[in-house]
């Protein structure tokens, strides 16, 4: 990285105008120059940080202009989205949300649901404001265990000419009105074509379809759910709602292994009014399973990169890989017993993980392994291992995804091995208060996600939403691990809160050092993209339990201020389908990759 003003200078290919920003403060990150005033920007890169006397002193003779838009506001590094799944943000965004959570979107806050009845009342007006009879009501957020049995008779109630599908909060379930049945032809005698198994996990009688029995129904169902308008609908919101948010990068885990539905997304993400760039990280698990060649493997990896251009990118050098199962269905792998009646699932068989991890790991890759439990996490550190003593690598960065339930000892020996955590702080929130009840009991549930023993150890952090299995909110995150406040207010496994530094750190400079992207991302410093998120308060200092409350004024992205509501207002032309097989086939892939995505968290 260039250390001083000159050397930018140097690296400086057009005479655009410098910038001199004034904030009233400027968090930078740099730990020797933690705070500022004032930061000057030109061609979208940082020349100089620190008190404006030093700043515009140091530029000596070049020409430049203050800018005091920012000077009533706090400047932190531009946030990452560290983990997060656009199309699965795109297709509930664009639903009607009726869920477990609020919602917080550029149009409105949605409330979370009180109960049935309320489901039932706010589907029944949001019915009643369509315009056309043909349109498809479709809403996503519903939960059996927190509101109770859904059936095909609960929305005729709503309608019996309106088809209408209901997208469960899981996102591997679907219960549809009869309306919807016939417009998708979906019969007895359909449903008796299919496999056993499908046929096991359908209930005609209810318009209930989960599992397999919902990728069998996609066929018939798949364009009411997500046909190609719908798609780039959603994926105006999950824009909109990402940068109301202040995020200025992300990154897909597990990206996407379908040419149409990637080029679908593209239509928007890579277009030039999206106000930050996305990543694609490829997914190792389902590559490994296509080719027998390990070298093939790779190859097919890398061939992946002609499918991006523009604000979107492939994320080369990494791949994601699977241990475990959800923490949301407690099917992750615990050492000692759960408390009721649940069993954990492994995600990648023993040998299919291991040969995917020598692949990857002898290729130079940086491996995200998905892992919920502890005993999960002692598969994958035994890999990793392994590995290390096989073909020792420095600076492999390992990174831990997730990061539910983990053991004490295991602290010191992801220390010992080199990895570095990236863990969702909402598990907490959401989660510690029932599964003090059931599952784990209330001291392994109040430990969950101990990233307070991870700090005190000095290892690497960052801080993802998994988005949508949390808001895509970094401040709610930050809040989340600062805090550690349940949903019935109480204060969950005190000694794993973070400091209010870590935190910011964990959505920011350590989401990038996560993703190999430090030397650009992260900090404000000199030679650094000018990438910032603008605050209406300083996170560091305000009242933590605040944090989440704190405004959010826009971004500054590589130099270019983008007011919230006023980035990204250019609409991208639709990826035309030729044929409505064409267009099937999109809303289908996009279904099946958007469930396969969340099948690892549900």
């Amino acid at each position: 990285m260039p250390s001083s003003l000159s050397d930018v200078g140097k690296q400086l290919t057009t005479e655009d105008l410098t910038t001199v920003f004034i904030g009233q403060n400027i968090v930078t990150l740099d730990p020797d120059l933690p705070t500022a005033q004032a930061v000057a920007v030109a061609d979208g890169r940082i020349l100089a940080v620190g008190s404006v006397d030093d700043v515009k002193a140091g530029l000596g003779d070049r020409a430049y202009r203050t800018d005091t838009t920012f000077d009533t506001k706090t400047i932190v590094p531009g946030f990452i989205s560290q983990h997060a799944h656009p199309l699965l943000a795109a297709l509930s965004m664009s639903s009607e949300i009726l869920s477990i959570e609020d919602w917080e979107l550029p149009s409105g806050t949605v409330p979370a649901l009180k109960d049935k009845d309320d489901f039932m009342t706010r589907l029944a007006l949001a019915e009643a404001n369509l315009e056309s009879p043909e349109e498809v009501l479709f809403s996503w957020g519903y939960h059996f265990a927190f509101y109770g049995r859904l059936s095909r008779s609960d929305l005729d109630k709503i309608s019996t000419t309106r088809p209408i599908v209901v997208w469960m909060r899981s996102c591997h379930e679907f219960v549809l009105n009869s309306a919807a049945l016939a417009r998708g032809q979906v019969s007895q005698g359909l449903v008796d074509g299919w496999n056993v198994t499908a046929q096991e996990q359908s209930n005609l009688e209810d318009g209930h379809f989960w599992e397999q029995g919902m990728f069998a129904v996609l066929d018939n169902i798949a364009e009411m759910v997500a046909n190609p308008e719908k798609i780039q609908a959603g994926l105006y919101v999950m824009r909109d709602y990402m940068h109301s948010k202040g995020i200025t990068f992300g990154n897909e885990p597990g990206g996407i292994l379908s040419k149409p539905v990637q080029d679908m997304i593209n239509s928007v993400m890579s277009d030039p009014s999206m106000p930050f760039r996305w990543s694609f990280m490829p997914d190792g698990k389902s590559l490994v399973q296509l080719y027998d060649d390990d070298a093939q493997v790779i190859a097919e990896t890398q061939a992946l990169t002609s499918w991006f251009e523009g604000m979107t990118e492939f994320h080369s050098g990494t791949v994601k890989l699977f241990a475990d199962g959800a923490i949301y269905s407690l099917a992750m792998q615990v050492r000692d017993p759960f408390i009721g009646d649940y069993h954990g699932e492994w995600m990648m068989d023993k040998e299919l993980f291991e040969r995917a991890f020598r692949i990857y790991w002898d290729a130079g890759y940086q491996i995200h392994v998905h892992v919920n439990g502890d005993a999960g996490l002692d598969r994958v550190l035994g890999a990793l291992e392994a590995n290390l003593d096989r073909n020792p690598r420095v600076d492999h960065r390992t990174t831990l995804i997730h990061f539910a339930v983990s053991a004490p000892d295991q602290i010191a020996r992801i220390k010992r091995l080199g990895a570095i955590v990236s863990a969702n702080p909402y598990y907490v929130t959401a989660l510690a208060d029932q599964y003090s009840k059931t599952g784990l009991g209330s001291e392994r549930a109040d430990q969950m996600v101990r990233l307070g023993d991870v700090e005190r150890a000095g290892i690497s952090y960052s801080m993802h939403s998994d988005m949508p299995m949390a808001p895509g909110d970094p401040l709610f995150l930050m809040w989340c691990a600062v805090n550690r406040i349940t949903t019935s207010g109480r204060i969950a496994g005190e000694n794993q809160r973070v400091s209010r530094d870590g935190a910011l750190r964990g959505v920011t400079l350590e989401a990038a050092y996560s993703l190999g992207l430090e030397a650009d991302r992260g900090s404000i410093e000199v030679g650094k993209l000018a990438n910032f998120t603008i605050l209406e308060d300083n996170p560091l200092t305000v009242d933590a339990v605040t944090i989440k409350d704190i405004g959010v004024w826009g971004t500054l992205m590589e130099g270019e201020a983008l007011a919230v509501g006023e980035g990204g207002t250019t609409k991208a032309s639709l990826i035309p389908a030729q044929t409505e097989p064409e267009r099937q086939g999109i809303a289908k892939a996009a279904i099946e990759h958007a469930v396969r995505a969340i099948h690892a968290h549900t």
